[in-house]
């Protein structure tokens, strides 16, 4: 579909428009009164994201992210899908699944008497991506953005077996300064340390930073919370249809080789990941939906 054909179908006047991006993507740019987001049809990925009343994002992107097609970008809310972290089976498979390097078709948008702008994608599915997941399903995104960012990604079952998925939204929240946050609700959480030999843990207290952490914790549905002194803000992380929550930043020496985190943008970004991983990967019965729902807001601290 064209830049035209979109905006004819889905644009709504000052609201939601689709433009050319960085790399040639294709952009949806929503501006109303009470937010800000652009969202990339590659991936279904949401790239920024502001309420009007913060000066600050709330989605963080990096200054060093690289737009090209087939490639994911740093930054945003990426959407893992089918699976989360390495495959199963196949380590030739891509990481986090092939949902965020793949194209997404617009088949939904409105105007929200409440002010917030809500557009819904569709999975495309390709000759590669039904090699390496060949079940029949249909999987959406549904996004609201308003003075809070709702998503909603919503996996069908259209085979007659049932269906086990793992999923999450990868998303990088922006901070003042990682030495300077922490990380509530998950107090008391079994934990998976993914830094250094796999190892079970129990949280103990709040989550705190002085160095690279990659824990997944399971079997928890409370809402968490970034609280952030320099930035003087809570950021809210409320989910619904998730029981594993990801927390990670890669500290320095591991962005460093990464390449697009630039010379200090891991410190001014956080990734609090709501999904579903590990001991709670979702079986989906035959004809049957699943919805992971997930609202991203800010407060003054």
């Amino acid at each position: 579909m064209t830049l035209t054909d979109l905006n004819t179908r889905f644009g709504l006047s000052q609201q939601l428009k689709f433009v050319e991006g960085p790399g040639g993507l294709i952009f949806a740019e929503i501006d109303n009164a009470l937010g800000t987001a652009y969202l990339c049809l590659q991936g279904a990925h949401i790239t920024t994201f502001r309420p009007k009343d913060q000066a600050e994002p709330v989605i963080w992107l990096s200054d060093y992210a690289k737009f090209a097609s087939g490639k994911s970008i740093r930054g945003g809310a990426p959407v893992c899908w089918p699976w989360f972290g390495a495959h199963a089976t196949e380590s030739g498979f891509p990481g986090h699944g092939y949902a965020r390097t793949v194209m997404w078709e617009v088949t939904q948008s409105a105007a929200l008497a409440s002010g917030e702008t809500e557009i819904t994608l569709a999975l495309v599915e390709n000759e590669q991506s039904r090699a390496q997941w060949p079940h029949p399903c249909r999987v959406e995104l549904n996004v609201v953005v308003g003075r809070s960012l709702k998503v909603g990604l919503i996996t069908t079952n259209l085979g007659d077996t049932d269906l086990g998925i793992g999923e999450a939204l990868h998303t990088y929240f922006q901070i003042g300064d990682i030495a300077e946050i922490q990380v509530l609700g998950l107090e008391g959480c079994e934990y998976v340390d993914k830094v250094g030999p796999v190892t079970r843990r129990e949280q103990a207290g709040p989550i705190t930073f002085s160095g690279e952490v990659d824990r997944v914790y399971v079997n928890s549905e409370s809402t968490c919370v970034i609280e952030d002194r320099r930035l003087q803000r809570r950021i809210l992380i409320a989910k619904t249809g998730a029981r594993s929550t990801v927390v990670w930043t890669p500290w320095t020496e591991k962005a460093d080789k990464m390449g697009d985190f630039g010379p200090d943008g891991w410190r001014r970004m956080v990734c609090v990941e709501s999904g579903n991983a590990l001991d709670n990967v979702v079986l989906i019965p035959a004809g049957q939906s699943h919805t992971m729902s997930v609202e991203y807001s800010a407060q003054v601290l």
